[in-house]
């Protein structure tokens, strides 16, 4: 006889709540000598090896890793597809940068071929830094995100994303219509939306490349699938908010427009939210909305600092982005060293085990699924990454003088890259390896 049953042995830990809300020692759980076990692309049980190796049948295979640490998949709440050709662009600041490297880009989804070779490119990028489910951006073609979801089908992967709709303040050669965003959105629904593990988002880029007569039917679309996810950009750019004031004079706030058009929700994720104030993070924790923190981009861009404790005390859910390509790294440990210096520059810190669960079951919490992902409890999703303390001569030599699991946590987010990732799984299924 033969199972499909496997273990896998290593250091493991993972987030079981928010630092912010309970004390440190209660927000996660650690096994030095750990072991978990998945079958059936689910963990049906995790916790120390002395406690699980005897109850195994005799045939399960157990995966050993030394010098490893096993965590539940990264979750990555805000990213471009469109925008993996132009990472790394320079010399502009939001709204110069979109006209000048974004838009031009973004043209050539419209090409099939093109669409499925960046989505390749795009997914391997995703799995090669250990994330495993992303909230993404298309372009405002169709042929995007059949791509994308296409080939994150093909390796059963947990990923949320969707169609740019923005019908002006865009090149011609860019914008839909409010009627054909409807339309094309509602197509790709029917298409995508809970097959497999795929879900789709209703996608306005931003409140000044949509009309009122677009937003509005981004509103009905959400109203039509109420389990539909909605994304959209807020507050990232200083000039961009005035911008949003002189295109909507009549609403009293950049979320105020989002809001009067029916797109909050528990399902919403707002990226950036940099130059919030007080009242709209109120109104995202009254209505279930979420905040992508996006570090590394809004150094990038110059955007500003988000101010996570704001967020907290109003107990906002926060997940992270790396927002390739303003961002300029795929990897989620990359963006975590970018987050604390966000901290810091505030006076204000971000502790490993904070990091740990912005980087999972944050981001699980933004996105709702924290029952699949973002943990590794018996019962979800075998998500997860295999961390390799050697992956690099300064990280081995570091981590021999870490002593606890704090510090080692912290080196692998300070020192770490897509180096560090040894193995990504995706419902128990090895997609990556180093």
């Amino acid at each position: 006889m033969t199972t499909d049953k496997k273990a896998y042995r290593a250091a493991i830990v993972h987030s079981i709540a928010d630092p912010a809300e309970v004390v440190v020692e209660a927000s996660y759980e650690y096994f030095e000598d750990g072991l978990m076990v998945v079958e059936n692309g689910k963990i049906t049980a995790v916790g120390h090896t002395r406690d699980l190796l005897g109850k195994l049948a005799s045939d399960v295979e157990v995966v050993t890793y030394k010098d490893a640490l096993i965590t539940a998949g990264f979750i990555d709440t805000h990213i471009h597809l469109p925008q993996t050709g132009m990472v790394g662009s320079y010399g502009e600041q939001l709204l110069d940068w979109l006209n000048t490297y974004v838009f031009p880009v973004e043209r050539q989804f419209a090409d099939p071929a093109h669409a499925a070779e960046v989505s390749d490119i795009f997914i391997k990028e995703l799995l090669r830094n250990g994330t495993t489910t992303a909230l993404v951006f298309g372009s405002r073609h169709k042929e995007s995100v059949d791509a994308f979801f296409t080939a994150a089908e093909k390796l059963n992967l947990r990923m949320i994303a969707g169609k740019v709709m923005m019908d002006r303040n865009a090149p011609d050669y860019l914008v839909d219509t409010a009627e054909s965003s409807y339309v094309d959105s509602k197509a790709l629904i029917e298409r995508w939306h809970g097959k497999g593990r795929l879900h789709y988002a209703v996608t306005p880029r931003f409140a000044p490349t949509s009309t009122p007569e677009q937003l509005s039917l981004a509103g009905q679309l959400m109203t039509e699938y109420p389990d539909l996810y909605m994304q959209t950009h807020i507050s990232e750019n200083l000039k961009e908010v005035e911008w949003v004031k002189e295109l909507f004079p009549e609403r009293k706030n950049y979320l105020d427009v989002y809001d009067h058009f029916k797109l909050l929700g528990e399902r919403s994720v707002f990226a950036h939210g940099v130059h919030l104030c007080d009242q709209e993070c109120e109104r995202l924790a009254e209505t279930g909305s979420a905040i992508a923190f996006c570090p590394t981009s809004n150094f990038f861009l110059g955007s500003g600092l988000f101010n996570l404790p704001m967020a907290e005390r109003h107990k906002v859910n926060v997940g992270l982005g790396t927002d390739v390509g303003g961002g300029t790294s795929f990897s989620i440990l990359q963006t975590l060293n970018e987050a604390y210096k966000v901290m810091q520059l505030q006076g204000a810190k971000l502790s490993p085990f904070k990091s740990l669960y912005l980087a999972t079951l944050g981001g699980a919490r933004a996105l709702r699924l924290e029952d699949k992902i973002g943990n590794l409890h018996e019962g979800t999703e075998a998500d997860f990454v295999v961390m390799d303390f050697n992956a690099t001569p300064l990280l081995s030599y570091r981590m021999k003088q870490a002593t606890s699991i704090e510090e080692k946590l912290f080196v692998l987010m300070t020192l770490g890259d897509d180096r560090t990732v040894s193995e990504t799984y995706s419902a128990g299924v090895l997609v990556h390896k180093r």
